[in-house]
């Protein structure tokens, strides 16, 4: 009789893969220490050969660099997903974008209050990245590594973001990752193809379906079995490496990334909710709470939607009609919670490997990342794998920020749990705001109280 262990959750392997390699490299340390100080540096020289060996420098032509290679091959292979997976999921989020002759006033309203709420997210989240930023929280001394090849833009003008927008060559944007908002152009044409057309573009549609398939699988086959031991192979090489100091800048992340999601779910809904319906925002805040928290618990947008709609319909007051369009398309494209937490990531990654980006570079991400995050596609850890795009779009691609975004990547749950809510509660807040508008709000649900504490979960 066979007997089946129940799989254990990616937390608890991404958990188990810190900790080991956090152990192992500060071990490691040590020994090098000692071996070294013992006059046994060739035994130290072999070890380094074997594990952890850059082998595409020249003195690691002897190496064999477990540990390198695990590293660089997992990044490999997160790269080569990237392209289909933002036209993909571009494309069919608009495509599937339901009855818009129906239903496209609302879908105007809702889609200029979801832009709204990124702008405000992101601008939040650059003054926020930026305070702690040049309060030096970010900042951390590693050894000299060559930027060259990097894209540093210290002369560049932000406008030329736009002349990248259009492809000339649809190929060309297609082989490198670099082309993120000419792959979106291209993807958004593609959505508003299959959308103005969907009998004739169904057999296009249904192939990228399958395509969308494919990529799901392929991601969550190297997140949930390959991401692991990676994370494992990058943090203890980055601690051997670089020393247990490159951590410290990791807790002032994880601090930063908590408050602002908690910073922003306790300001931004509320006070536009007071601003566009002069309805009590405490009311809101109290009733989408459980809300809040089982978003934070499962981190899944698509888990906490039933609650979601039950809520805004039920304790709310929201249309069922409008709360039925306003939330699922929400859950498929707001996440401005998303691009807050990738605009405090990029800041940090840049920041810890010696790039300060200016001002207009921060903005910049931000707008990349609107743009990412208007398509995030619902695989694990979402959010934090589409850092490494923005990342590739600004040009910020180097072995220090590889290490930054790999910390960011091991240690993101807790930023992932406080954003996420962010997301979830501003679907509820703009179907609140677009039914007050459109005059279907029942405002004596709304301001019921009693009605929040006998609801179910």
């Amino acid at each position: 009789m066979k007997i089946k262990l129940k799989s254990m959750s990616l937390l608890m392997k991404i958990f188990i893969s810190v900790t080991g390699a956090l152990l192992i490299g500060i071990l490691c340390l040590f020994l090098q220490s000692w071996l070294i100080n013992s006059g046994n540096e060739n035994i130290w020289e072999f070890i380094n050969l074997i594990l952890f060996q850059d082998i595409t420098l020249s003195e690691g032509a002897r190496g064999i660099g477990i540990f390198f290679i695990i590293s660089q091959l997992f990044m490999q292979a997160l790269q080569m997903g990237m392209v289909p997976l933002m036209l993909v999921a571009i494309s069919l989020s608009i495509g599937n974008f339901v009855k818009p002759e129906k239903l496209g006033k609302v879908a105007t309203k809702t889609m200029f209050c979801f832009i709204v709420f990124y702008l405000i997210s992101a601008g939040m989240s650059i003054g926020i990245s930026y305070f702690v930023r040049s309060r030096g929280f970010f900042d951390v001394n590693l050894p000299e590594i060559t930027t060259e090849g990097l894209f540093l833009m210290e002369n560049y003008n932000p406008l030329q973001v736009i002349l990248s927008v259009i492809p000339s060559n649809i190929a060309e944007a297609f082989s490198t990752n670099n082309a993120v908002l000419a792959v979106l152009t291209v993807g958004t044409i593609i959505g508003l193809g299959m959308n103005k057309k969907p009998i004739e573009t169904k057999p296009l549609k249904d192939l990228l379906k399958s395509v969308d398939v494919i990529t799901h699988m392929y991601y969550d086959f190297l997140i949930n079995k390959i991401c692991p031991v990676a994370i494992f192979s990058m943090i203890a090489r980055a601690v051997v490496i670089n020393g247990i100091e490159y951590l410290r800048p990791v807790a002032a992340f994880l601090v930063t990334g908590v408050f602002i999601g908690i910073f922003g779910l306790l300001t931004i809904y509320p006070i536009s909710i007071w601003i566009t319906t002069g309805l009590n925002p405490i009311i809101f805040i109290k009733k989408t709470f459980k809300v809040a928290l089982f978003a934070a618990a499962t981190q899944s947008s698509a888990a906490t939607l039933p609650l979601n709609l039950k809520t805004c319909e039920e304790e709310l007051g929201c249309s069922e009609e409008f709360s039925s369009f306003i939330m699922p398309l929400g859950m498929t494209i707001h996440m401005n919670g998303t691009t807050a937490m990738q605009v405090l990531a990029v800041t940090f990654i840049a920041t810890a490997a010696g790039i300060e980006l200016t001002l207009w570079q921060m903005i910049l991400a931000g707008l990349v990342s609107i743009a990412i995050s208007l398509g995030v596609p619902a695989v694990p850890m979402a959010g934090a794998t589409m850092i490494f795009v923005v990342l590739s779009g600004l040009g910020l691609v180097n072995e220090l920020t590889i290490i930054g975004y790999a910390l960011v990547l091991a240690m993101n749950f807790p930023v992932g749990m406080s954003v996420i809510t962010m997301n979830v509660v501003g679907d509820a807040a703009t179907n609140v705001i677009i039914c007050h508008k459109e005059g279907v709000l029942n405002e004596k649900i709304y301001n019921k109280l009693e009605s929040s504490s006998k609801s179910e979960c």
